[in-house]
Formats: structure tokens, C-alpha cells, sequence
């Protein structure tokens, strides 16, 4: 057959080959689109009843997509019971028992970055559910700009404070002058040797920061701080599942404490136990931070978390406790933290079974972290278990192993035994607590 001519032009034979296989292009892509916009509206559909979708279809619209929705269901075999449930809004609080307490910060207004961190962490993964109030307690009054960056990250109650002389200051048994000398002393023996906010931190938060005004009420806290990251979802109510166990104290990371900075720590300890048994309970897990040779081996729980039934605080043997610390001059003189003495107060006071290792919360300071090593915990974390401090640590493993001790043997290990005497030139131990306030 000859190449067809139009008036006025003749088309070659290449021309002809040319138009024929374009034609024929056209026809084989029209063909594949027909049939993957059949598929994927087949998928669309599979996915829509896999997934829980947002009610914003109205009418018959919503009844015909509804209708389409069941029909891929039946032809799937796919049961309501299969279908991931929708997540929990974060708009209500999550429904069941509550109780009177708070997430309790002690920060700096410089510190406001590290603290928007560490609330976006922590309510991502436990507080826009369950909805406790912050409270935020500061030594010099907050700046604006504080406050609206830190209302920003939750819709939550937040209440701010400022710590009066009263709570900021020095202990009743020291002098300005004598501490200036002993800060001059300790500055280069060991971390923040020299910083005179640091002691002031650790003596509030030793035995003052529960009678805040905006804590004195609470029955129990949760203690943040800026810059530390929360790894695991928080599915539960940790105040709810203590105060049904019977708990009193939850702590996530267990290091040793720098010997430098407690050289007198634990002969004060023993000379209060000496002259107040009565206040003691007759079995307590005080062998976990105390050897068979009578002497301190340096445990404690790292305070930067630790969540408390604040009774223990209140009671009596606490208060006389920190009274007797206070006394001792060793907030000041030395460096005593908050964290081994709630630890050593804690195990004198309590026995095993008030006392909670929350292993499921992952959890870091800078320093140390914890990262559940559990599989099942695995998909609600974002951590790795092998770089986790906790299963290495000598302190960790202990508490795993003790038991509680009982009032009379703990006694005659005081009075038999004799308090070592302190290393000069020991170097601070792995873990020493971090500083929240210079």
C-alpha cells in the first residue's frame, strides 16, 4: 500500500512510522492507567480498613464509604477485633483513679531550652494523657520569656514559685566566711567543689523542697529537670501503680557517688542511728548501701528521677534525719547531695518491697542512661539496651541481690565495726551525681 498524500504535502515513509508507533504508545499508557487506577483504589481501600480514620465524611458520602469499608472487610475476613484501635486522645485526661500530685522542677530561667526539651519528651510520652500539673520552683523570679516558652509546650497546669531565704540559704550551723574558705579548698578536689548555688541545691532539695508552699500539699511529686530525655512510652500511672503496691520510693538509675564529696557523710549517719533506734522500722534494705564492715559503699539512687509517696519526707525519722545533717555542717563544708542522702534515708526507713526500680522507663541524664533491655518494651522505646548504664552498673546488680536486713543486726554491725577511714587521693567514683544549679 502506498504512503497516503495530503494536498499540498507528501509524508515520507520514516513520517508514517513515526505517527504509527506514537499512536500506539498512546493506546499502551491510556491501557496501564485504567488498570493502576483500578489497584489503587483497591489498596486505598485495604488501607482505609486497617486503619482508623477520621470522622469528617458526612451524609450519604459517609454512609457510602462506610458501606464500601464493610464490603472490603468481608472479602479480607477482617473482624473489628483486628483493627488497631484508635489512639487515645490527649484532649481528656485518661480515664481511672488519680492522685494529688505533680511533676515538681527546680530551674533556672538560662536553663528554658533544656527545659522545653525535656517537657516535649516527657509529655509526648506520659503527661498529655495523664495531665499532672507542673510546678517550677526557681531561686530568682521568672522572666516572661520563661513562662510563655514553657506555656507553649503543654496545655497542663503549671505553677510557678520562687525560693525565699528560707529555702535558698545556708544551714543554721555554718557562716558565710567558713564556707568561702572550704569552697576555695574543694574546687579543684571535685566536681562544682567551688560552687556555693550547688550547695544551696542540694540542701533544698534534701529536706525543703516539700514544704514549699506549692508542694506542702501534694501527697506525691515527680521530679524533672532540663536537658535529660525520656526514651519509652508511659502507658500507665507510675503514682497510681505505687500507691496500689504499697511504694513509696521509684527510682530508674543507681550509680556510686564520689567519696570525696561525702567524707563525713556516713560517720554522721551512724552517730543518728546511734541515738535514735526508736525511729527505726524492724527490717529495712539498709544493706544495700551499707557493707557487713559497717561502712558506706557509695550507692545511691540518682535523684535527677525519682518518683515519692512524700510521706517518707514528712515522717518523723526523715525530718530528724536531715535536722541532724543540717546540724553537721557537711551541705556546705563538704559537698553532701541530695541524692545519697535521700538514698541512705530511704534504705534506713524502707524495706524492699517500698522500694521500685522502674526498669520500663528509659531514661537519660547526661551522664548515665537506662534503655529497658526487655523485647517487649522494644517498640515503645527508642534507645538501645546494650549502651545502658544499668545493667553494668555494680549498684543496679546489688539491689537486685539484697535483702532486707533487720533493726538489731544492722545495730550491732554500728556498734562492732568502726567507720573507714576516708582516701585522700581516691579519685571521684563513675556516676557522681549532675548539678542542676551553679
Amino acid at each position: 500500500m502506498g504512503i497516503p498524500k495530503i494536498t499540498g504535502f507528501t509524508p515520507t515513509a520514516r513520517m508514517y512510522k513515526l505517527g504509527v508507533m506514537l499512536a500506539a504508545s498512546v493506546t499502551v499508557c491510556f491501557t496501564l492507567w485504567l488498570v493502576s487506577h483500578s489497584l489503587g483504589t483497591q489498596t486505598t481501600a485495604n488501607l482505609r480498613t486497617s486503619l482508623p480514620l477520621p470522622n469528617i465524611l458526612k451524609g450519604s458520602q459517609q454512609q457510602q464509604q462506610q458501606q464500601q469499608e464493610q464490603e472490603q472487610k468481608d472479602m479480607y475476613g477482617i473482624t473489628t477485633d483486628s483493627i488497631p484501635p484508635a489512639r487515645i486522645s490527649y484532649d481528656e485526661p485518661v480515664a481511672g483513679e488519680r492522685v494529688n500530685a505533680a511533676i515538681v522542677v527546680l530551674v533556672r530561667n538560662s536553663e528554658l531550652n533544656g527545659l522545653r526539651k525535656s517537657m516535649r519528651m516527657f509529655e509526648d510520652r506520659f503527661n498529655r494523657r495523664f495531665k499532672y500539673p507542673y510546678v517550677l520552683l526557681n531561686d530568682e523570679p521568672f522572666t516572661q520569656e520563661f513562662k510563655d516558652g514553657i506555656s507553649a509546650i503543654t496545655k497542663n497546669e503549671l505553677r510557678f514559685g520562687t525560693l525565699n531565704e528560707t529555702y535558698w540559704g545556708y544551714s543554721k550551723s555554718v557562716t558565710p566566711e567558713k564556707t568561702a574558705e572550704k569552697l576555695e579548698y574543694n574546687k579543684n578536689r571535685y566536681l562544682y567543689g567551688g560552687s556555693l548555688s550547688y550547695r544551696f541545691m542540694c540542701r533544698f532539695q534534701s529536706g525543703l523542697f516539700y514544704k514549699h508552699p506549692l508542694v506542702a500539699d501534694l501527697d506525691w511529686y515527680w521530679r524533672l529537670e532540663p536537658d535529660v530525655e525520656y526514651y519509652c512510652d508511659i502507658d500507665y500511672d507510675p503514682f497510681v501503680y505505687m500507691k496500689k503496691k504499697g511504694l513509696k520510693y521509684g527510682f530508674t538509675i543507681a550509680p556510686r557517688e564520689g567519696r570525696r564529696t561525702v567524707e563525713t557523710l556516713w560517720h554522721h549517719t551512724r552517730e543518728w542511728i546511734k541515738k535514735n533506734p526508736h525511729l527505726l522500722p524492724e527490717n529495712s534494705l539498709v544493706n544495700w548501701v551499707m557493707g557487713t564492715d559497717g561502712n558506706y559503699n557509695l550507692c545511691h539512687f540518682w535523684s535527677n528521677f525519682e518518683i515519692v509517696d512524700l510521706s517518707l519526707y514528712r515522717s518523723e525519722a526523715y525530718e530528724s534525719y536531715f535536722n541532724y545533717l543540717d546540724d553537721a555542717q557537711g551541705f556546705f563544708y563538704e559537698r553532701w547531695g541530695d541524692a545519697p542522702i535521700h538514698s541512705i534515708a530511704a534504705t534506713l526507713l524502707l524495706h524492699k518491697g517500698q522500694i521500685h526500680w522502674f526498669e520500663d522507663i528509659g531514661y537519660q541524664h547526661p551522664g548515665n542512661m537506662h534503655c529497658p533491655r526487655d523485647p517487649a518494651m522494644h517498640a515503645k522505646c527508642i534507645c538501645d539496651p546494650g549502651k545502658a548504664y544499668t545493667y553494668r552498673s555494680a549498684c543496679q546488680t546489688r539491689f537486685a541481690k539484697v535483702n532486707n536486713m533487720t533493726k538489731a543486726r544492722m545495730l550491732e554491725i554500728i556498734h562492732d565495726t568502726e567507720p573507714k577511714e576516708e582516701e585522700e587521693g581516691e579519685q571521684q567514683a563513675n556516676g557522681a551525681e549532675q548539678p542542676k544549679k551553679q
